[in-house]
C-alpha cells in the first residue's frame, strides 16, 4: 500500500502542527507545535478546554490582587494560558512548543527579553526544560537583537513574521534557532499587487522566497532552521518538501493525510550548496535599507504585528468578559459585536482575510461557508461557543 503525502513528508521534513487544539495534535502526531493568541482563542471556544481557561483566569485574579481590573487580570492570564496550553501540548508531542511574546513588544528589545524570561520561568517551574520551548518573536531588528541575547542564555527562539531575505540573514547571523517565513501571506500580497488570481506552486512567490532563504542558509552553513508557515494550499507544502520544518494547519494536515501519490524532494542541502549565491554582510544600516526597499516585507511585517496585537487584544477582551461571568458581574452579550468591529476595518459588514490578519486556521474555522469573508452571524456562531461554555460552567 502506497504512503500518503503526510507520511512521505515526515520522512524528509519535520512536521509541526499550527494549532492550539490538543485533539488535533493527538490525531496528527506532529513533532513540534505552535500556539499564539488567535489559536488559543479558537481552542478556548472548545468545551474540552473550559477548565484550563477557567482555572487559569481565577488563579490570575487571585495573584493579581483584589484591586486589579478585569482587563489587568486578563492580560496576566494570557501568558499563563499560553503556557498552560503549551504544557498540555508537550505531554503529547516529542519535540518543542513555540510560545509567543506579546506582539506589542515587537520594537522593544529589553521588554521582549524580560517577557521571554518570564515565560521560560513558568515552564521551568512546571518541570519543563527550556530546550523544549521556542520563544516566538516578530522579526523586527529589535526582536532579532532580543533573540540574539536570549540564544546566548540558552533560550531558543522562533522568529516569526519573516518575509524578506534581509530578515532571514539577520536572524542567522544572530544565531537564532528557527525562523518562520510566511508563505501564504507573501502570496496574498502578490495576488493583490498584480491582480493575478493564482500562481502555480513552483512560481508561488511565497514558495520562491522560502526556497531562496533555505538555499542561502545551506550554502553558507548557517545552523538556523527554516520552518515554512502560513500555507494557503497543499501545493505550497509539497513544493517545499525537504524544508527543515513546515508548520501546517489541521485542515491541510488532513488533506495531506488523505492524499496518495509520489512526493519528490524539492529542497536539498547538497543542491543548495552548489548554487551560485552572493553573501550579504548584515548590520542595522543594511537591514533598514533592504527593509525599506522591500515594500512587501515592510508592509506585511507591520500588518502582521498589528494583526497579532489585535488577536491578543481580542483574547484579552474575551478573557475579561469570561472572568466577569465567572464572578457573576456581567454578561457576554456584546462580545461578538465588539470583536467584529475590531476586525471590520472598512466597516462594510464583512471581515476579509486581509482585515483579519490573525491566524489562518482561526479565519478558516469562522468562515463557515468558505467565501473568504466572515459575517457577523459567522462570528457570532464561533464566539457563541464561549458563551455556552461559560453558562455550562456556572
Amino acid at each position: 500500500m502506497s504512503k500518503n503525502l503526510l507520511e512521505q513528508l515526515r520522512e524528509i521534513t519535520v512536521v509541526v502542527a499550527d494549532t492550539g487544539d490538543i485533539q488535533a495534535i493527538e490525531k496528527f502526531k506532529p513533532q513540534d507545535a505552535t500556539t499564539n493568541p488567535s489559536l488559543i482563542t479558537a481552542a478556548a471556544q472548545m468545551p474540552n478546554y473550559r477548565e484550563i481557561v477557567n482555572q487559569t483566569l481565577l488563579q490570575a485574579k487571585k495573584d493579581a490582587g483584589s484591586q486589579a481590573s478585569q482587563k489587568e487580570v486578563a492580560t496576566l492570564a494570557f501568558d499563563r494560558l499560553a503556557v498552560s496550553f503549551g504544557l498540555k501540548i508537550l505531554q503529547i508531542i516529542p519535540g518543542r512548543v513555540s510560545t509567543e511574546v506579546d506582539a506589542r513588544l515587537s520594537y522593544d528589545t529589553e521588554g521582549t527579553v524580560a517577557k521571554a524570561h518570564d515565560l521560560i520561568a513558568q515552564y521551568e517551574a512546571a518541570g519543563v526544560s527550556r530546550d523544549r520551548v521556542l520563544i516566538k518573536i516578530a522579526s523586527t531588528w529589535e526582536g532579532i537583537k532580543a533573540a540574539e541575547i536570549l540564544e546566548k542564555e540558552g533560550i531558543h527562539c522562533n522568529l516569526t513574521l519573516l518575509f524578506g531575505i534581509h530578515q532571514a540573514i539577520a536572524c542567522a547571523e544572530a544565531g537564532v534557532t528557527l525562523i518562520s517565513p510566511f508563505v501564504g501571506r507573501i502570496l496574498d500580497w502578490y495576488k493583490k499587487e498584480t491582480g493575478r488570481d493564482s500562481y502555480s506552486p513552483a512560481e508561488d512567490p511565497g514558495v520562491v522566497s522560502v526556497t531562496k532563504i533555505y538555499n542561502y542558509y545551506k550554502k553558507f552553513g548557517y545552523q538556523t532552521q527554516v520552518m515554512g508557515a502560513s500555507f494557503r494550499n497543499v501545493g505550497e507544502i509539497t513544493e517545499l518538501a525537504g524544508c527543515d520544518l513546515l508548520t501546517i494547519s489541521p485542515a491541510l494536515l488532513a488533506e495531506l493525510n488523505a492524499t496518495t501519490g509520489e512526493l519528490p524532494r524539492k529542497l536539498d542541502p547538497a543542491k543548495a550548496a552548489a548554487t551560485d549565491i552572493e553573501k550579504i554582510p548584515m548590520d542595522k544600516a543594511t537591514f533598514d535599507k533592504m527593509h525599506a526597499a522591500d515594500r512587501m516585507a515592510s508592509e506585511k511585517l507591520e500588518e502582521g504585528i498589528k494583526g497579532f496585537t489585535k488577536a491578543l487584544e481580542t483574547l484579552e477582551t474575551l478573557l475579561a468578559e469570561r472572568l466577569a461571568r465567572l464572578e457573576g458581574e456581567a454578561t457576554l452579550s456584546h462580545a461578538t459585536q465588539d470583536i467584529f468591529h475590531i476586525y471590520d476595518l472598512d466597516g462594510d459588514g464583512f471581515i476579509t482575510r486581509e482585515e483579519w490578519m490573525g491566524t489562518d486556521a482561526v479565519f478558516d474555522a469562522l468562515d463557515v461557508n468558505k467565501d473568504g469573508k466572515i459575517t457577523p452571524e459567522e462570528m457570532g456562531a464561533g464566539l457563541g461557543a464561549v458563551i455556552q461554555m461559560v453558562e455550562v460552567a456556572n
